[in-house]
């Protein structure tokens, strides 16, 4: 009897041990996943934070290594890179890392596009957001790393370099992933939203806009090297490209932290170190181009609220410099950021890139009414008034064309002071404005004409950097990329 007893008993309990493990796993996964840490990478969150980190990254080393190549402002210290030794990067001048980081997250939106159905509503952004991040990245480098990139699941962690023009033209190319980005969301059909969009807060025409812009923007760039006539023609009487400053392409950073403008939040000294560029100050005053007062301040010591700029380049160990007689960079960069944002692509660009076409005979149209419009839309961008008689008179178009094309240029160049790099970028491809010999050159008085791979190239992707620095003189910032004839 006891031994029914006891094995009743211990039936009982082995029953009573079951469901109690069982009641402790059922809900396990539930419980113990942190909601604020989620297992599964959501392409919203990604494409928020793609936009966000490389507009961000960008707009800073835009402002403080772009405008330095580009002759926008001159560096007072810390100025080894004014002075065109590019491989020492100091406050801003090494972009590589912010490129791969981005488009290597942005990889992982495509595959998770192609992989979900119900993530389909990303492909044609993020295919679009993949070329304009690697056509920056290879118009700053030349070959780069690209097919064999974003591979390391699959065993090639040191990738092989691509050439200039299989970026730009192949397969899977620049121009490729634009037309594949435009496909993919006409043939969407789905009713999931595009979320994490800080950009057009979802809306797909818009991301078709700025593809169409783009390729715009990079047709032109390498019409010394293809034909491009059709293919900007037909962009052009579509009409579907960004045509007002309320279709722009950017975010806007706030006054205070955390979504301001980075040189607000740096040290005063380091906001200090930039003033204006002589050969910005001579573009400006030459056109009485009223946009000095929103770009930059009266320098310190002036009497009259004149503003005075500083050669580039200049030797910091050498020649004393005093920061009240030169103007720093205007309120926008600093206490008013709000006024500021983020730039990807804009109206007055696309303008001037068609101004540019239609000069050149790439487009039928009127390139003096594509470079007004531009140059009316660059004034309302950075907020300043734009003066009667500026389009009749300092700024008036030379129809007769001899002067035409260095208009167009200048005044993109000056509308791109947030995009310093954009500025230097177009300077190498058509040689306006005319830049400035430096003070004192690193570089045998020679403007350079594309950026060094950094040293973390050369320890990390040893093999493939050997041939890239080869094919570059070693590693040399006056060996030309692929589409620059000038």
């Amino acid at each position: 009897m006891n031994k029914i007893y006891n094995f009743r008993k211990r039936l009982f309990l082995g029953f009573f041990s079951i469901l109690v493990i069982l009641s402790c796993t059922k809900d396990f996964e539930e419980i113990n996943t942190n909601p604020n840490a989620p297992v599964s990478i959501q392409p919203s969150l990604l494409l928020r934070q793609v936009i966000y980190d490389y507009g961000e990254q960008l707009s800073y080393e835009g402002f403080t290594a772009g405008n330095l190549l580009g002759q926008y402002t001159t560096a007072l210290d810390f100025n080894l890179f004014d002075r065109h030794n590019l491989k020492s990067p100091q406050l801003g001048g090494n972009p590589w890392p912010i490129f791969y980081k981005n488009l290597r997250d942005n990889e992982i939106i495509l595959n998770l596009a192609s992989e979900n159905q119900t993530f389909a509503v990303y492909e044609g952004p993020s295919l679009i957001l993949k070329a304009y991040m690697t056509a920056a990245l290879t118009d700053l480098f030349g070959d780069v790393p690209y097919s064999e990139a974003f591979k390391g699941n699959q065993g090639t962690v040191t990738p092989g370099y691509d050439t200039q023009e299989e970026i730009y033209r192949g397969a899977n190319g620049i121009l490729a992933n634009l037309d594949q980005g435009i496909s993919a969301i006409e043939q969407y059909t789905g009713s999931i939203k595009l979320e994490g969009d800080i950009l057009f807060d979802g809306d797909l025409n818009a991301w078709i806009r700025l593809a169409n812009s783009l390729k715009i923007k990079y047709l032109m760039r390498i019409s010394d090297k293809i034909e491009v006539e059709d293919q900007l023609q037909e962009i052009f009487n579509a009409g579907n490209y960004i045509q007002e400053n309320s279709q722009n392409a950017v975010f806007d950073f706030s006054d205070g932290e955390p979504n301001n403008f980075r040189l607000a939040r740096l040290r005063i000294g380091d906001f200090n170190n930039f003033v204006l560029s002589e050969t910005m100050e001579e573009v400006l005053q030459d056109l009485n181009d009223p946009r000095i007062a929103t770009l930059f301040r009266p320098f310190g010591n002036s009497t009259s609220a004149d503003y005075e700029g500083l050669l580039n380049g200049i030797d910091a160990s050498q020649t004393a410099i005093s920061l009240a007689d030169y103007s720093l960079t205007g309120t926008i960069f600093r206490e008013n950021t709000g006024q500021l944002d983020a730039n990807f692509m804009t109206s007055m660009e696309t303008h001037f890139l068609l101004a540019e076409a239609a000069h050149k005979g790439f487009i039928l149209a009127d390139a003096k009414t594509l470079y007004e419009i531009g140059v009316t839309q660059a004034f309302a961008y950075w907020g300043t008034d734009l003066p009667v008689d500026y389009l009749t008179t300092s700024a008036a178009y030379d129809s007769s064309g001899t002067n035409a094309l260095e208009q167009i240029i200048t005044q993109k160049w000056i509308a791109n002071m947030i995009n310093g790099y954009e500025g230097w970028i177009e300077y190498r491809r058509t040689g306006f404005p005319v830049l400035k010999t430096l003070s004192a050159s690193l570089n045998d008085n020679l403007i350079p004409v594309r950026m060094p791979y950094p040293a973390e190239e050369e320890a990390l992707n040893a093999v493939n950097y050997t041939k890239a620095a080869s094919d570059t003189d070693g590693n040399s910032i006056n060996v030309k990329v692929w589409w620059d004839e000038n």
